[in-house]
């Protein structure tokens, strides 16, 4: 028998081989000569490991001197009998080398996390890490690095870890996810990317995830994906993109995810959806476009989901069901609760017949006619809607009647029927005593189509019929040209020498979406540069040289929802250049030289959701300046020279629910600073301000909606209490020099009742210097501890039972009492 008989040889699915490559040959000579062994025994195990084996990680010093150690300890006698013959020992050093290998991928474990090789599972969770350890074991399923600071994925970043099953990268901070970031994760499951900053998905982001099946980018930035990016996700049936920025759905643009389920779209600001937005997802049963700006129902791009048993529409602006409307073979629940019905028409859902379920609650239906070709129809809600319930609701009563269908609704007019539950009423009833108002008839949205007609591309671009997108990026390209097909609707003319843009440049492409000039050493956007583009959504015009702007720069642009000012010249808001955007939804003007917001600046932008003017120089905001962009929800002015907070500004923005004032050199900060927004606002930053004071209600009204507040990196030694923040998903207090003092002691107390990682640490007194707040034990000689302390061991001690009734407890099933 030979030594590699009693050896467990190493798999793929347990150990790679190259874990073992200290273990060569001529090193077992060695040790088992020390231990006075016979030659015969080494020669005949020297194939025991090949010492040429690939040897991509070397262990570490103490694991050799571990594994040494541990054969040097086995005796003599275990490794070989009088006669020569193999015996137990073998089994036993075997046994040693195993432990060995284990130990080796065990140090392969990053510092900063916690690897449980067990379950394969890696934890490295809030740790501030700003590129993906590279020293993970390699045979990980799951790691978790939700809570850190990545900013950018790139290409390759998970290659040495192909065994990845699930992987979490939430909260944290990443804003681009480079092409080919997850090459090499062709087992993943699941990926999460929620609560992010990614803006744009590029076209191979999530390339190499041929396994996936649950895609989370809830909470992010998105504001364009495009054509292709989900072209290799085929194993993927749920696809979670609520709480973004997207405006628009190009045609084709989930082409690819062929198993898809559940496409889950609320909470975004759609008001354009692409005839061709939904075609390719076969698998598709249930789809949410609830919390959106639908004015129209999309009836082109639904009537593509052919397999689609469930429809959530709630809380969109529609107004009016046209005939046919709702053209789903398979559709069986549809939810339109909380929008702005006024009327439906009655073939309305006749193109969907096996519909069960109609929820309208809470609409401007005064009524409804007798429904035609819904004969599987057993619901219909009405809860909330005016329903005057005269003769003219009659034939939709008679209807109800003969088809059984369970309706919900309660009258509001006339007077005598007022309160009236909509099935309890009998025909003779409802009269029209008086001549009737007809229920008015809205005038129906009309819908534009535009032909698909594809011509030449132009010399040294490449244009995709498929995906209806032209790449002229860096190509050397002095001036636009011209030719594209007419049905291009992503132009990528990025990191060209343009320097200008003239007027009508795109002339004839009215399909076009998304317009990328970045990096093109623009200075100057001529008058009527953008016109004739009716459908762009997205302008980028980052990193350029522009320092102003015509008043119509632009013209012919008015869904223009995305505009892209960043990274240019500009010394002040150009104003008067937003007059003809009414539909603009963001506007990012960061990273310019801007001083100021004066009154005007941004007069138009009455629409206006997010607007992001961080790393300018601004040292002051007018207090009207923001008067015109009623509707804000997120405002980034970090990094700029304001010297206090903007309360007075603050006071025309009641929808107002980020704030971002990062970085600006603001020491103090006075009372009820935040008070015209505390009804609405839910994230608030104010970490790196070299901050010194926080007046005791600086806080004030904000702790019933706030959910993140940061802090870190101050030099406040306290802060007030700020016990009625009882949503708090996030405090950070990491890097601010507490002093542990009694004054302390209300934050101590507030802090040791959440159940938050703030990060908070003593600086002073030096006995308490280095020690977190929440375990510091210089609280316990203030006034008021001992009586608190008591209190609580007495608690303590009424739920903690005696000795003697311990004893006689039962003993657990399944287990003897022990005398001993």
């Amino acid at each position: 028998m030979r030594l590699t008989d009693a050896w467990p040889k190493p798999t793929r699915s347990l150990l790679p081989l190259n874990r073992a490559e200290h273990y060569s040959t001529a090193r077992l000579e060695e040790l088992w000569a020390q231990r006075g062994g016979s030659g015969r025994l080494l020669k005949a195990s020297a194939s025991c490991v090949p010492e040429q084996a690939a040897v991509p990680s070397v262990p570490t010093e103490a694991d050799t001197v571990w594994s040494e150690k541990s054969i040097a300890a086995i005796p003599h006698h275990y490794l070989s009998s009088a006669s020569g013959a193999p015996s137990m020992g073998l089994l036993l050093l075997a046994l040693v080398l195993a432990l060995a290998l284990g130990r080796t991928v065990a140090a392969r474990c990053p510092a900063v996390c916690v690897c449980d090789n067990l379950r394969a599972h890696v934890l490295c969770l809030r740790q501030n890490l700003t590129a993906i350890p590279d020293t993970i074991p390699e045979l990980t399923k799951q790691l978790d690095l939700r809570g850190n600071s990545f900013k950018v994925i790139t290409a390759g970043a998970f290659l040495s870890t192909p065994y990845l099953t699930h992987l979490d990268l939430s909260n944290s901070q990443l804003e681009r996810v480079e092409e080919g970031a997850f090459r090499g994760l062709g087992r993943l499951l699941h990926l999460n990317l929620a609560s992010n900053s990614i803006a744009v998905l590029y076209q191979e982001a999530l390339d190499g995830l041929s396994s996936l099946q649950q895609l989370i980018l809830r909470q992010n930035n998105l504001e364009e994906m495009q054509p292709g990016a989900f072209s290799r996700l085929a194993s993927l049936t749920l696809l979670d993109l609520r709480e973004n920025a997207l405006v628009y759905l190009p045609d084709m643009v989930f082409q690819g995810l062929q198993s898809l389920r559940w496409l889950r779209l609320s909470h975004n600001a759609l008001h354009v959806l692409g005839s061709e937005a939904f075609t390719a997802l076969p698998a598709l049963r249930r789809l949410s476009l609830d919390h959106n700006e639908l004015q129209a129902l999309p009836s082109d791009a639904l009537a593509r989901l052919s397999e689609a048993t469930r429809l959530e529409l709630d809380h969109n602006p529609i107004t009016y069901l046209a005939e046919e409307a709702v053209a789903m073979a398979s559709l069986q629940h549809l939810s339109l609760e909380h929008a702005a019905l006024q009327d439906v028409a009655p073939d309305a859902f006749s193109r969907s017949p096996l519909l069960r379920t109609l929820d309208l609650a809470h609409n401007q239906l005064q009524g409804l006619p007798a429904l035609v070709g819904v004969g599987g129809l057993v619901r219909i809600s009405l809860d909330g809607n005016p329903l005057l319930c005269s003769c003219l609701l009659l034939p939709f009563h008679r209807w109800m009647g003969r088809a059984r269908v369970q309706t919900e609704g309660t009258c509001v007019a006339p007077p005598a029927l007022q309160g009236r539950p909509l099935d309890s009423l009998r025909p003779s009833e409802m009269k029209c005593g008086q001549p009737q108002v007809p229920i008015p008839n809205p005038t129906v949205p009309s819908v534009q189509t535009g032909g698909t007609t594809s011509g030449p591309c132009p010399t040294g671009c490449t244009c995709s019929p498929e995906f209806h997108h032209a790449n002229c990026e860096n190509r050397g390209l002095r001036k636009i040209p011209r030719g594209f097909p007419t049905d291009t609707q992503l132009l990528d003319l990025r990191r060209n020498a343009l320097g200008m843009v003239p007027m009508g440049a795109f002339l004839g492409l009215k399909a076009l979406v998304s317009l990328h000039l970045q990096s093109c050493g623009i200075t100057e956007l001529h008058p009527g540069a953008l016109r004739g583009l009716p459908s762009l959504v997205y302008l980028y015009l980052s990193d350029n040289q522009l320092s102003t702007l015509v008043p119509t720069a632009f013209e012919g642009v008015p869904q223009l929802s995305y505009l892209h000012l960043d990274h240019n010249a500009f010394m002040q808001v150009p104003s008067g250049a937003f007059q003809l955007l009414p539909n603009l939804f963001s506007l990012h003007l960061q990273h310019n030289a801007i001083g100021e917001l004066a009154k005007g600046d941004l007069a138009g932008l009455a629409g206006l959701r997010w607007l992001s003017l961080a790393g300018n120089v601004i040292r002051s905001i007018g207090p009207t300046a923001l008067a015109a962009t009623k509707m804000l929800e997120k405002l980034h002015l970090e990094r700029n020279s304001l010297k206090e907070v903007p309360t007075a500004s603050l006071h025309h923005l009641p929808a107002l629910s980020e704030l971002k004032l990062s970085q600006n050199p603001i020491k103090h900060i006075r009372d009820g600073a935040f008070l015209p927004v505390s009804g609405s606002l839910q994230h608030l930053y104010l970490d790196n301000m070299g901050l010194e004071k926080i007046s005791p209600s600086a806080f004030a009204g904000l702790g019933p909606k706030i959910k993140s507040l940061h802090l870190e990196s101050n030099k406040m030694s306290s802060i007030p209490v700020m016990s009625n923040f009882t949503r708090l998903e996030i405090l950070n207090l990491r890097d601010v020099p507490f002093h542990c003092d009694c004054r302390l002691l209300p934050l101590y107390r507030w802090i040791e009742k959440l159940n938050l990682r703030t990060g908070a640490t003593c600086a002073s007194p030096a006995e308490a210097q280095g020690q977190k707040v929440k375990f510091s034990t210089t609280f316990q000689n203030c006034p008021g501890w001992r009586a608190r302390g008591a209190s609580a061991d007495k608690a303590k001690a009424a739920r903690k039972p005696s000795k003697r009734k311990r004893s006689e407890k039962p003993p657990s099933k399944g287990f003897r009492k022990n005398k001993a």
